[in-house]
């Protein structure tokens, strides 16, 4: 029996039929009303709203949330495949439900009040109200502990919140944002709502990466936000950290689906190509270099799929998703570049997707903890040493 080229360890085999289920629910989307669109809108400068009430409908936004708020309650490895199917699209798209279903809704329900949960979770499992996450700031990066954002309570109980945010997926969408602040108490979590006076958002432009994505840097001139909008579960850089390991353990998953793409592309663009009366992929060059992308999907395969397992099992660690997110990311954006030559000249066109998930992988492997920041997380288990 011949074995996928996607799948060559038959990773599918390992899945639950709820698993597999949603696998092929979130692929189906991805090649009808996905990739049809994807590469005009990467041209453009454009993400698709219009699909954002599709994605909701098919359950993918807070997925692993309970279905009391309307989510979907499905299990971790669930929404890793749906991010690895929608990456398989576009890093845009998949970043869109990460931002929303890990870096939203999840410290929402985690640090948050009954009353905020039930207020905005179930329309934001509904598309009906988007959020962005505000913790990076133009001079912090990696450092978000160097955080200038600052609230003061003040004599009537509100928060005077001051400062400003920088590369925020979904900015100038959000109906809500969940933006971290230094207070004399620490760092803490506040829900700052669209419309809020002196809140502003300036969407990103002139982005060589994630182009289907909106990207803001958000401004707080004096923005009052009441006490009943504070996330008050959570104190300090643990509440934020939580919500990236959250999103992180995502980012595992989707560049697999990136690398599968550019993959899948080589493939057939190598079969069809006649160069010296013969195929390119007859060529032992071509063929070592096809070999060498499957090997290290596989390998991210099994890495995602264990983390998933553990993470369902209550017992993953950041650094398990650390070593991870710098394996996957490395091996999607080298196998990009990879598909990217073999097309030659044709590979720098968005008509072909190597180049789209080239560029946008540049943003995936920094994003959310760069990939010495994830190494040097791993050197600091090993060692004991804190080398930042």
């Amino acid at each position: 029996m011949a074995l996928n080229p996607l799948d060559l360890y038959d990773i599918r085999s390992l899945l639950s039929d709820e698993e597999r289920a949603v696998q092929d629910t979130v692929a189906r989307f991805t090649d009808e009303r996905v990739l049809p669109i994807i590469g005009d809108c990467f041209d453009q400068g454009r993400f698709p709203k219009e699909l954002v009430p599709e994605i909701a409908e098919l359950g993918l936004l807070g997925s692993s949330l309970p279905e009391t708020y309307g989510c979907a309650g499905l299990n971790g490895v669930s929404y890793g495949l749906i991010c690895q199917e929608l990456e398989r699209g576009d890093s845009g798209i998949r970043s869109f439900v990460s931002v929303q279903s890990s870096l939203c809704m999840y410290p929402i329900y985690a640090y948050g009040s009954e009353e905020q949960r039930q207020r905005w979770l179930p329309g934001m499992a509904q598309g009906k109200l988007i959020g962005c996450f505000g913790l990076t700031e133009p001079h912090g990066g990696s450092d978000p502990a160097n955080m200038k954002t600052h609230a003061k309570k003040d004599a009537s109980g509100d928060w005077i919140l001051n400062g400003g945010k920088m590369w925020i997926t979904n900015g100038n969408l959000a109906d809500i944002a969940i933006v971290w602040a230094m207070t004399d108490e620490g760092i803490q979590g506040f829900l700052v709502e669209k419309g809020m006076p002196g809140f502003t958002a300036q969407e990103v432009h002139k982005k060589m990466s994630l182009r289907a994505s909106v990207t803001s840097a958000l401004f707080f001139d004096s923005v009052r936000v009441p006490e009943a909008n504070r996330l008050a579960g959570v104190k300090g850089l643990k509440g934020p950290l939580g919500c990236l390991t959250q999103a992180r353990y995502g980012i595992t998953w989707g560049p697999i689906g990136a690398a599968q793409a550019c993959l899948n592309e080589a493939l057939k663009y190598g079969a069809e190509r006649i160069l010296f009366n013969r195929p390119l992929t007859s060529n032992q060059a071509v063929q070592i270099k096809l070999a060498e992308m499957a090997r290290q999907i596989t390998l991210a395969q099994l890495l995602s799929l264990q983390l998933g397992r553990l993470k369902d099992a209550g017992t993953m660690q950041p650094t398990q998703v650390s070593l991870a997110k710098w394996n996957n990311c490395r091996m999607a954006i080298d196998i990009a570049r990879e598909t990217r030559d073999i097309l030659g000249g044709a590979g720098i066109t968005t008509e072909h997707c190597a180049i789209r998930h080239a560029l946008n992988l540049e943003s995936v492997i920094t994003y959310e903890g760069t990939q010495t920041v994830h190494q040097l997380v791993v050197g600091r288990e090993l060692t004991g040493i804190n080398a930042f």
